[in-house]
C-alpha cells in the first residue's frame, strides 16, 4: 500500500473545525454592529491563517479554512446563490437539540453568481497554505431536501423539473468557477444520501408530497448535472452523514438501501461516510464500490473528545477491507468538528489530537 498523490488523501478530514475564541468574539461583535465587515473579515483572515499552519503541522496533505466565515455548514452558501433568499424560519430539531432558527426559499430563478462570496474565501485560503486547498459546499440536494416543494416560490418555478434543471446547471457553474479560482479539490456535502437510510426521514419525506423511492433519483441526476463536465485535473467528492449539531445526530441506518446507488451512480471521485458508531450499521455497503472510487472511512468521532486507540482504527480498517480493497480506501473524521460556528462538545485540543491520530494511523496503515 502507498500514500495517494491526489485527494482523496489517506488521512484526510471533512471541512469544519471548532472555531477560535477571536473568531466567536469578533462574529459577536459584527452581529451586535460593533465592528464592521472590514474588521471582521481582518480578523478571520489572520485565525484561518493561523488555523491552516495547525493543519499542516498535524500531517493533513489537505487543509480547509475550517468554515471559519460560516454560521451553519450549508445556508451561508445556498443564501448566496441567484434566486435564493435566507429567512428567520424554526430551528432544525436534532436528538433533544434544536438549531437557532434560520431556512432558505427559492423566490426566483437559480443561478451562481460570479460574485458568489466563497470564492474569494476559497482564493484566500489557497494564498496561505502550499498543501491542497479544500473547498467544502452543500450538495444541490441540500436547497431541496429540508424545505421541498414548499420552499420554492411557484412564480419562480411552476414545474419543478424545471427548478431541478436550473439547480443542476447553477452547480455546473459553480464547479467551474472554483476550477478557475484554483480549486482542484471540491467536496458536496450531502447528508440526504444517508438520510433516505432512516425510515422516519423517508416518512417525513412521503408525508409531506415526496416519494423518497423518486426523489434521491432526482438527487443522482442533479448532482451529474453539476459534475458532468468537471475538469480532469479536478477531484469531487461527497460526505454524508447523519446530521451533526452541538454532538447531536438526526437520522439512523446502514448505508446498504443506497449504497450501489451511491457508489455506482453518482458521478464522483470519492465518499466521505460516517462509521464511528451503530447508527451507521456494518461496512458491508463497501461490497458496491466500483474500481477507481475512494472511500474515506469516518471512524474517528468528532463528536466527543476521547481519542481512538490505534489498535481499534486498525481493527475497523481491516474490517472495512473485507468488502473494499484497502487501496480503495481512507480515514478521516466521520464529520466536521463545527458543522455550525457553535461547534461540537469536545476542546480544541482533543479536535487536534483526533486529527493527529488519524495522520498516524493512516501512515501506519498505507505507508
Amino acid at each position: 500500500m502507498t500514500a495517494r498523490a491526489i485527494p482523496p488523501f489517506r488521512a484526510d478530514q471533512v471541512g469544519s473545525l471548532l472555531r477560535s475564541a477571536a473568531v466567536k468574539e469578533a462574529r459577536e461583535k459584527h452581529a451586535a454592529g460593533t465592528i464592521g465587515a472590514a474588521e471582521l473579515a481582518a480578523i478571520e483572515d489572520r485565525e484561518i491563517a493561523a488555523l491552516v499552519r495547525k493543519q499542516e503541522e498535524v500531517g493533513l496533505q489537505a487543509v480547509t479554512d475550517g468554515e471559519y466565515r460560516r454560521a451553519f455548514w450549508h445556508f451561508d452558501f445556498l443564501e448566496n446563490l441567484a434566486g435564493v433568499q435566507g429567512y428567520e424560519a424554526e430551528g432544525i430539531a436534532f436528538k433533544g437539540v434544536v438549531t437557532k432558527g434560520h431556512g432558505v426559499r427559492v423566490t426566483g430563478k437559480i443561478d451562481f453568481p460570479a460574485d458568489h462570496p466563497h470564492l474569494a474565501h476559497f482564493k484566500y485560503l489557497k494564498s496561505v497554505t502550499s498543501k491542497v486547498a479544500k473547498m467544502t459546499i452543500p450538495s444541490p440536494s441540500m436547497l431541496h431536501y429540508r424545505g421541498g416543494r414548499k420552499a420554492v416560490d411557484p412564480s419562480a418555478y411552476l414545474h419543478m423539473e424545471d427548478y431541478y434543471a436550473d439547480l443542476g446547471q447553477a452547480y455546473a457553474k459553480a464547479v467551474r468557477a472554483f476550477y478557475d479560482a484554483g480549486c482542484r479539490y471540491l467536496q458536496l456535502d450531502d447528508t440526504s444520501l444517508s438520510y433516505f437510510c432512516d425510515p422516519e426521514q423517508r416518512k417525513m419525506l412521503a408525508e409531506r408530497g415526496d416519494d423518497p423511492e423518486k426523489l434521491i433519483f432526482i438527487y443522482r441526476d442533479i448532482i451529474n448535472a453539476a459534475t458532468a463536465a468537471k475538469p480532469a485535473d479536478m477531484v469531487i467528492t461527497t460526505h454524508t452523514c447523519r446530521g451533526n449539531f452541538k454532538s447531536t445526530f438526526i437520522a439512523s441506518g446502514g448505508y446498504e438501501p443506497v449504497a450501489d446507488l451511491v457508489f455506482n451512480q453518482i458521478n464522483v471521485d470519492g465518499y466521505f461516510m460516517e462509521w464511528d458508531d451503530d447508527r451507521s450499521g456494518g461496512f458491508e455497503p463497501l461490497r458496491f464500490l466500483p474500481k477507481g472510487k475512494q472511500v474515506v472511512l469516518g471512524l474517528v468521532t468528532s463528536k466527543f473528545g476521547s481519542v481512538e486507540s490505534k489498535d481499534n482504527l486498525k481493527r475497523r480498517i481491516e474490517e472495512a477491507a473485507k468488502f473494499a480493497p484497502l487501496d480503495q480506501l481512507c480515514l478521516s473524521p466521520q464529520c466536521g468538528f463545527a458543522s455550525t460556528e457553535e461547534g461540537n462538545v469536545l476542546a480544541e485540543d482533543e479536535q487536534w489530537a483526533k486529527l493527529a491520530r488519524i495522520v498516524e494511523v493512516a501512515r501506519e496503515v498505507w505507508g
